[in-house]
């Protein structure tokens, strides 16, 4: 039984993280922080969310030093501001606790891209360098075993890959063209603290971060190409659905591109090659990720993927490279 603790489990995604590991055959949920100037220290995780009373009554706790925490867990998951765990995540390793990190601290390896993404200079190069980008469907799973830091993909990145990564590992695009990536997102995406962009009166369908947005470059740099990315607020609680639109090689054709999605995908538990466009109601509350394609007559494709922000775009597939960091089923408290 591997002991797991969350720190952030007050937010949804860390409230996801302990509804699923609270089920997890194979772990045990030994502890829950928040910040010790959190409003919610003190409640328990049922207190926040009533659909987990019975499953999750843990008490919120300040979040202890780093030694205390491994006394109680071989692993930690990190659902905190990108700072967070950055200063955390170095310390955790120290005192030998497995980490992973929801946060977008150690996802994007070019420093100078980092610092102008998220606001500040990255303090641990070294780890950044050994940190495993984990997109278990696109990441060596001995790699992922075998790390120490778990950084997991951020929720458009998550959707926009599995997309994409096919068709550029095929290599039937003509990346002279940059893939444009227009992807909506409920409003759980942009957290649990009030906002006046995120309220009920408030909430429309519009386009925010154009150009800015900072998992443009995590985009990028994991695809191995430049794309241009548009996010989009939708009035909607949780999910996402990225269209894509981008050129084919010439010769390249429906036949090909369903052979690439087949080849990537016979395979992956928690990804769903469609022969249609997905539907995202079909993968809200799930940890799956729908794709499906249509192709034009003039060698444009539109591929589509739709997933689950908070499951499939964070908690869930934070349980996903768990299951595979400890040799456990994949899907093991997923399904």
């Amino acid at each position: 039984m591997v002991k797991a603790a969350v720190i952030g489990a007050s937010g949804y995604a860390g409230a996801e993280l302990c509804r699923i590991l609270s089920g997890h055959p194979d772990c045990e949920l030994t502890g829950v922080f928040v910040s010790s100037k959190s409003e919610d220290l003190g409640k328990r995780v049922s207190d926040l969310y009533g659909s987990l009373y019975g499953i999750c009554d843990l008490v919120l706790q300040a979040v202890p030093d780093a030694a205390s925490l491994a006394d109680i867990a071989d692993c930690v998951f990190l659902a905190t501001d990108h700072r967070v765990s950055h200063d955390l995540a170095p310390l955790l390793i120290e005192h030998g606790v497995k980490v992973f990190d929801l946060s977008g601290a150690f996802r994007i390896q070019d420093l100078d891209v980092f610092a102008k993404a998220y606001g500040f200079a990255h303090e641990h190069e070294a780890l950044l360098r050994e940190a495993v980008y984990a997109l278990p469907e696109h990441t060596d799973h001995e790699q992922i075993r075998a790390a120490r830091l778990l950084s997991l993909p951020g929720c458009y990145p998550t959707a926009s890959q599995t997309a994409l990564n096919p068709l550029i590992d095929g290599q039937l695009l003509d990346l002279s063209y940059r893939p444009v990536i227009d992807a909506v997102s409920g409003v759980s995406g942009a957290g649990r603290k009030a906002k006046l962009a995120s309220s009920f009166c408030e909430v429309s369908m519009n386009a925010y971060g154009v150009f800015t947005h900072r998992h443009q470059p995590e985009i990028a740099e994991h695809l191995g190409t430049q794309v241009i990315f548009t996010p989009h607020l939708g009035p909607f609680k949780r999910g996402i659905l990225a269209t894509i639109t981008a050129r084919l090689r010439a010769g390249v054709g429906k036949a090909e591109v369903s052979a690439a999605y087949e080849k990537a995908y016979a395979h992956t538990p928690c990804v769903r090659f469609k022969h249609s466009l997905p539907y995202l109601s079909d993968v809200q509350g799930t940890p799956f990720c729908d794709v499906g394609f249509c192709v034009s007559d003039d060698g444009y494709i539109i591929a589509v993927a739709a997933i689950d922000n908070l499951l499939k775009g964070a908690s869930a597939q934070a349980v996903q490279v768990f299951n595979i960091a400890n040799g456990f089923d994949e899907c093991s408290g997923l399904l």
